[in-house]
């Protein structure tokens, strides 16, 4: 019986992706510490180290190791630890050879270095899924550069953009998160091999020469010192993900607030019985929207425990290790769902133009309140045009009467904004969308030139 929503034959597939779930399955996570076992054996080979048959014995050995997987949970409940009780049965599965099995490792080495292995599988999941979703976004905005969209502060009407524009920003928060994760790459994906204290005293002189083979090895960069307790590689990683999922809920609560009955501008894809209700059969509720800032939500305690797990006392931590083990798995299921929904969401949304006019119009003006201001204001001067505009936007909200119809009432300002014409021109909302496209134009160039870079590279 499940425990957790991520293990849940219900609800797994809510909070997690199949592939990013088996990154972190137990079959996986001990066949990394069995990899980084057999890298060190063939890496102290390769300096004479460790007999080179005793090498090849051992990467065998855990090629082909059928694990006790009974015998490993219960020695890891007595050790704390399943790197001892792993290595016992790889020792024995080696034979003769046994006797190299984690030569001057600890635990820690073998644990942090495999962690990295997953990092690096997790993070070319997340970095696939964002490039998927930046090509839909950059869809959106430019078949919806020119569309008019009543802009909102506050929850209330401000100026008109446009929903191109709206995608754009989406956009642009997913490009840049591409671009933190190629920069962090580099920073994270290091190996670790220390020893007990960090400084390899076990191997004497030759401790950094295997330090740099089991890296390469296993393909990963060399670190500089000791991280046993610098955990802000480890840190760095989980934070990213509560950047990106901040991302997607942020566009989730967008799409969740205009899916509303009272805006009706876009609607989640459908999906016959998706988000139904089993009471109302008209609902058809934001789920995707709903899931990814559920995982916004969630990844964000994570990254606080994981800033949390950096405080390490002296060269071995008593404790935040072990946070770790907890955040890095749930925070990458719960970022890879809302990659997936906000793909599934985005893909497929529909978008009602008609009511985005037609809700850009609801206040009869006052949404161009500042483009007659603006208008007026070289003749009467900024702060009186401010005065006599916002006079009549109350003389108009009070009246429920179109802003225009009371503005030219007004003999002063029709004759600021230069004649009836202007002023009309003035208050329709398409005629004050300021540099939106030129804005979406931009960043449509800057993100395919971004991912030309990356394809050179």
């Amino acid at each position: 019986m499940a425990s957790t929503v991520f293990d849940s034959l219900l609800f797994r597939d809510m909070f997690g992706t199949s592939e990013m779930r088996q990154i972190f399955a137990d079959q996986e996570l001990v066949a990394s510490y069995i990899a980084v076992e057999a890298a060190l054996a063939r890496a102290q080979a390769r300096i004479g180290l460790v007999p080179k048959q005793a090498a090849d014995q051992i990467t065998a050995a855990a090629e082909n190791i059928e694990l006790d997987w009974e015998r490993l949970k219960k020695e890891t409940d007595i050790v704390g630890y399943p790197i001892l009780p792993l290595v016992r049965q790889l020792s024995a599965a080696a034979g003769e050879a046994g006797k190299y099995v984690h030569w001057g490792a600890t635990t820690q080495d073998i644990m942090d270095t495999a962690t990295i292995l997953q990092l690096r599988k997790a993070l070319s999941l997340v970095q696939k899924d964002l490039s998927e979703l930046s090509k839909i976004l950059a869809g959106m905005s430019a078949r919806y550069r020119d569309v008019p969209l009543a802009g909102r502060t506050h929850l209330q009407h401000a100026l008109p953009v446009t929903f191109g524009f709206k995608a754009a920003v989406w956009l642009s928060s997913i490009n840049r998160h591409e671009q933190r994760l190629e920069q962090l790459l580099p920073r994270v994906l290091v190996g670790q091999y220390s020893g007990a204290a960090g400084t390899l005293a076990s191997l004497g002189r030759d401790g950094l020469s295997v330090q740099k083979l089991l890296c390469e090895e296993l393909q990963l960069g060399q670190p500089d010192i000791t991280w046993h307790v610098a955990r802000d590689g480890i840190a760095e990683a989980v934070s990213f993900l509560g950047l990106v999922t901040g991302s997607l809920g942020k566009i989730a609560t967008d799409v969740m607030i205009m899916a509303s009955t009272e805006f009706g501008e876009v609607a989640e894809p459908f999906v016959p019985h998706r988000g139904a209700s089993s009471t109302m059969p008209q609902k058809r509720n934001p789920i995707s929207s709903e899931l990814m800032l559920a995982a916004a939500k969630s990844v964000r305690q994570h990254v606080a425990s994981i800033l949390d797990g950096m405080i390490h006392d002296f060269e071995r931590a008593t404790g935040p290790w072990h946070l770790e083990w907890l955040s890095i798995p749930e925070s990458f299921l719960l970022t890879s769902s809302s990659l997936a929904n906000a793909k599934f969401m985005l893909a497929g949304l529909c978008v009602d133009e008609q009511r985005m006019r037609s809700n850009l119009d609801m206040s009869g003006g006052l949404i161009v309140a500042e483009a007659v201001m603006m208008a007026i204001a070289p003749a009467l001067g900024r702060q009186v045009a401010h005065d006599v505009v916002y006079e009549a936007c109350t003389q108009a909200f009070i009246g429920r009467r179109a802003l225009l119809d009371v503005l030219l009432e007004n003999k002063e300002i029709v004759a600021a904004a230069e004649g009836r014409e202007r002023l009309t021109d003035l208050c329709d909302p398409v005629n004050y969308l300021g540099q939106a496209g030129e804005m979406v134009d931009r960043l449509l160039d800057a993100v395919t030139a971004s991912d030309n870079l990356r394809r050179v590279g």
